[in-house]
This record gives structure tokens, C-alpha cells and sequence, in this order.
């Protein structure tokens, strides 16, 4: 996920990792727990209305609190729970799948072992040991992918907690001033001065037209559908799909700089910030 959550999506999509079979487990228990939310919404009865003794029966509109009018749920916090409840869950389904490898794996190498034994006896071809050895390294090569699949669970549950940390944080701290600039492990903010405009995104197209003598990768030119779903207000932004440490995202950033024009860019996804690395040009979106 290190970076504020009113900052802009990005617009590259970039899957992490391949599931496969068992990424639909986790998808599911978030579908579930959204259908559970969405149904036990709709079966909530209405207040009854309260009868004074001697008046006609009058029904009283229910208070509603500051809280509930001025501040909506705050769906993002929600998403990350359900996030990180599923990637557990399906941790929990690659922990019994790795076990349930690793056995066949050991009973693969014991048979391995004894077709050896019989070869040398001369009892049996060389073709059977070889089956046996490509068994045993397809099943080693499954306890890897289940390994493999575990540790990037991990880092993404890590990820995720580490951006709400960092978000609380930021929403703490004071405003970063005109021209100021921050940098993190996951982002990188400069406000610059200049009142920039999307009409302007020609002068930006044309240096680094000039600079890499092809045009810039622009993935979102101002609101897409993404944003939309996301509700951010992303009209006067485009999306430049570069990684921001390499040698074209460095040229851009130091293009921006140098004419005071205000970017954010993105090292990695966060969710429900941004879908992978990129690079924002103009002022952060604000949720709507």
C-alpha cells in the first residue's frame, strides 16, 4: 500500500499474483461478508412510533446524528478489513494445501529411493527411476508455488497495515506548504506552485516527446472509470503510466519540478488508492 488516502487511483492495473483456483476462496468470503452487510441492511425494521395515552397515534422521524449526516462510512477502512480477512483465509487454504504437498512429496522421494534400489538390482528400467524423478520434482516444484504464493500474502497483508499507519499519520501532520516536497518508501509528493491545468498537459507531452522521442504513456486523461468507482475527483489530473525511479519517470518528475507543476507518484498499488506504480500529474484527488 506510506501515502494519503485522498491522493489519486492510478490507472495501470497490475495483479500482484496469480491465485488460480484458490484466490476464489478469498474472493468469495468478501462477497459474502458484502451480501451478509447488504441483507441484514435491508432487513432492519423501522422504529416503531411511540402513542401518548389519550392522543392520536403520531409517528416521530428518528433523530439522525451530526455524525451520521456529515460523515459518510468510511469504506475504505472497511475494504482493507475485508482485504486482509480474506488474504488470511486464504492463507489458512495454502497452509493445508502445502501440507497435503509436502506429504506427497516425501511418499514421491521414498519411492524414488527404492526404484534406485531396484535399478541397481537391474530389475527394473532406467525409464521408471526417471518417472520417478520428474514426479518428485513436480511435486517439490508445487510446495514451492504454495511457498511462494504464502510470502506474497504476507507482504501484501504487510503493505496494507503499513499504509493505514502511514495514512493516519499524514492525516495528523500539517499541510504540505506550496513547493514543499515528501518522499516515502510508497510515494512521492511535490505541491508545486504553478496553477496547473489540464489544458497545459501539451507542454508536458511535448518535453518528453522532445526527451524519449515517443509520446508520453498516458494512461488516464482526467476522470476515468476507475475514479469514478472510486469516487475521486480526478477532472484536472492525468495518469502517466511510469514507474517513478526509472530513467523516464525521473526525467518527468524533474520536468515537474523545475516548472512548479504539482505531481504524486506512486511506487507500488495501494488498495483503494492506487492500482500500481505511476506517476499523477496535478493536484491530489479528493474523494467526493
Amino acid at each position: 500500500m506510506r501515502m494519503p488516502i485522498e491522493t489519486v487511483v492510478g490507472c495501470r492495473t497490475v495483479p500482484q499474483i496469480s491465485y488460480r483456483i484458490i484466490t476464489g476462496v478469498a474472493s468469495v468470503i468478501v462477497a459474502s461478508f458484502l451480501l451478509f452487510q447488504s441483507s441484514a441492511l435491508a432487513q432492519t425494521k423501522p422504529a416503531k412510533p411511540r402513542t401518548a395515552k389519550g392522543k392520536a397515534t403520531q409517528a416521530r422521524t428518528p433523530k439522525t446524528s451530526k455524525t451520521a449526516q456529515g460523515r459518510p462510512v468510511d469504506q475504505l477502512a472497511k475494504l482493507r478489513e475485508e482485504f486482509i480477512k480474506a488474504t488470511n483465509d486464504y492463507k489458512g487454504s495454502l497452509e493445508r494445501l502445502r501440507a497435503s504437498y509436502e506429504k506427497s512429496a516425501v511418499k514421491a522421494e521414498a519411492e524414488l529411493a527404492k526404484s534406485r534400489e531396484l535399478f541397481a538390482a537391474g530389475l527394473i528400467s532406467k525409464r521408471v527411476v526417471e518417472a520417478g524423478e520428474a514426479d518428485v520434482t513436480e511435486k517439490k516444484d508445487k510446495v514451492a508455488e504454495v511457498d511462494r504464493r504464502m510470502a506474497s500474502a504476507d507482504s501484501q497483508i504487510a503493505e496494507t497495515l503499513l499504509e493505514a499507519e502511514a495514512e493516519s499519520k499524514l492525516a495528523k501532520s500539517k499541510p504540505i506548504p506550496r513547493g514543499g516536497f515528501v518522499s516515502t518508501a510508497a510515494m512521492i509528493r511535490y505541491n508545486g506552485a504553478t496553477n496547473w491545468n489540464l489544458s497545459d498537459a501539451w507542454k508536458v507531452q511535448r518535453f518528453f516527446l522532445d526527451t524519449f522521442k515517443k509520446p508520453l504513456p498516458v494512461a488516464v486523461f482526467g476522470q476515468g472509470a476507475i475514479h469514478d468507482r472510486w469516487r475521486l475527483d480526478h477532472h484536472n489530473a492525468m495518469d502517466v503510466s511510469l514507474y517513478p525511479d526509472g530513467p523516464e519517470g525521473q526525467a518527468l518528475l524533474g520536468y515537474l519540478r523545475a516548472h512548479g507543476i504539482p505531481f504524486l507518484a506512486f511506487r507500488q498499488a495501494i488498495p483503494g488508492t492506487a492500482t500500481g506504480p505511476h506517476i499523477h500529474i496535478g493536484r491530489p484527488s479528493h474523494r467526493y
